[in-house]
């Protein structure tokens, strides 16, 4: 006879089950650094942007203070600033198109594919054309285009090609936020390898997460990982003596030291991570709830409607297996209609999630001298009304995510 799991709770992220299988090893990595009292870069430093530059398949990795950072500094080492103009997508945290704004350029946004929530490149190229309605309405072209930054969301890469083939007809680089998506893979190739740099964030939360903030930027290009790692360091080489003006944005010994010992187990835990998630496909199809619409896009008001009673689940697009793809579901986020109901339930059956991103770049305050209307970015201000992230981290439980499924169809059922 089974006995039935009692869950009384289910986290969104539960770092302490983590921290668990290996907080012998991270002890011992911290308790050396204290031991050398060497705190700032170092070889610990180094070590960690050595197995990183392996682990991504790229030449250079500089480490810095956090993954907002790792923009800032690659926009700088591009020089990029006022009059400039950098492509991205209003569908992200803020700090992809505030790096940009920071150094007084303008961010260019355009919307997502509806599938993969990724920049939609067939919009890239209309705009690099001069074709796409934006140009007009906000008067910039392609001239004042110098860079295009991609993010690879949720743990699925960006479609790459689409991009890299378009920036062979213009002088633009290509800076990818990989900060949700370290070890994820397009057509064979890792996250951060492929544009002109990568750029990572090991916030707690990532999938590769330290204990505080730290950052990294990869590159394949010998000169501007030179640069990089002058500006990290105020500009100065060597000390004191200042051929450009960088920033304070240095990797502590103390965070690489604890990478360095989770990185060993990265590929297990994202590995883990799809297993969770392709159990989260297969239980809202055994409770009839999962909705894969074909005959209409994934951001009219049909579908809004239709979603009330089905769950759109992820799709791996770039993150195909058979496509030589890896999706390492940072996070799980489904589509649904019924967003404040579910959240209602959670709360009320201390179930975890959170909404990845209540309000589109394009839609926020801060932007609003840009120009943009919620129209302009519709794919965009429609995900940012229906998605969800359930609970993910490699520990999660058969029973508890059984109760997560469940108790959406108990909410949903009725409506």
């Amino acid at each position: 006879m089974s006995t039935q799991v009692t869950i009384s709770e289910v986290p969104l992220l539960d770092l302490n089950a983590q921290y668990n299988q290996i907080k012998d090893e991270v002890k011992e990595a911290i308790d050396r650094v204290l031991e050398s009292q060497y705190f700032i870069m170092g070889p610990e430093v180094k070590d960690f942007e050595n197995k990183v530059a392996e682990y991504c398949g790229v030449e250079h990795a500089i480490g810095c203070a956090s993954g907002s950072d790792a923009l800032l500094l690659s926009l700088m080492a591009l020089d990029i600033g006022p009059g400039d103009a950098v492509i991205t997508t209003p569908f992200t945290f803020f700090a992809t198109a505030g790096a940009i704004a920071r150094l007084g350029a303008r961010p260019v946004f355009l919307d997502i594919d509806p599938a993969s929530y990724n920049i939609d490149t067939e919009q890239i190229e209309l705009f690099l054309k001069g074709d796409h309605p934006l140009n007009k309405k906000l008067n910039i072209y392609q001239e004042s285009v110098k860079a295009i930054m991609p993010v690879h969301l949720y743990g699925q890469m960006a479609d790459m090609d689409p991009i890299m083939e378009i920036v062979k007809t213009y002088d633009i680089k290509v800076i990818e936020d990989a900060a949700q998506a370290i070890g994820s893979e397009y057509k064979g190739q890792r996250a951060g390898s492929i544009g002109d740099f990568g750029c990572f964030s090991f916030f707690p939360s990532k999938n590769l997460g330290g204990y505080g903030d730290g950052g990294l930027v990869t590159t394949n290009n010998k000169k501007m990982a030179e640069k990089l790692s002058v500006l990290r360091l105020h500009g100065a080489k060597p000390k004191y003596h200042h051929s450009l003006v960088g920033i304070n944005s240095r990797l502590d010994a103390l965070q690489a030291a604890v990478l360095n010992v989770k990185l060993k187990y990265l590929d297990e835990w994202s590995n883990s991570s799809r297993e969770k998630a392709l159990r989260y496909n297969n239980l809202f199809k055994k409770y009839n709830l999962n909705s894969r619409p074909k005959d209409y896009p994934p951001h009219s008001d049909k579908s809004f409607s239709e979603l009330k009673k089905h769950i759109l689940t992820p799709r791996e697009v770039a993150g195909n297996p058979a496509d030589k793809g890896r999706h390492v579901y940072h996070q799980y986020v489904i589509r649904t209609g019924a967003r404040k109901k579910i959240t209602q339930a959670f709360d009320k059956n201390n179930i975890g999630y959170s909404v990845y991103y209540p309000v589109p770049l394009h839609e926020q305050e801060c932007f609003k001298y840009l120009g943009y209307e919620s129209s302009d970015c519709a794919v965009s201000t429609t995900a940012s009304n229906t998605t969800l992230a359930l609970p993910m981290y490699p520990e999660l439980t058969d029973s508890q995510q059984e109760y997560v499924v469940r108790t959406i169809k108990e909410t949903i059922e009725d409506l």
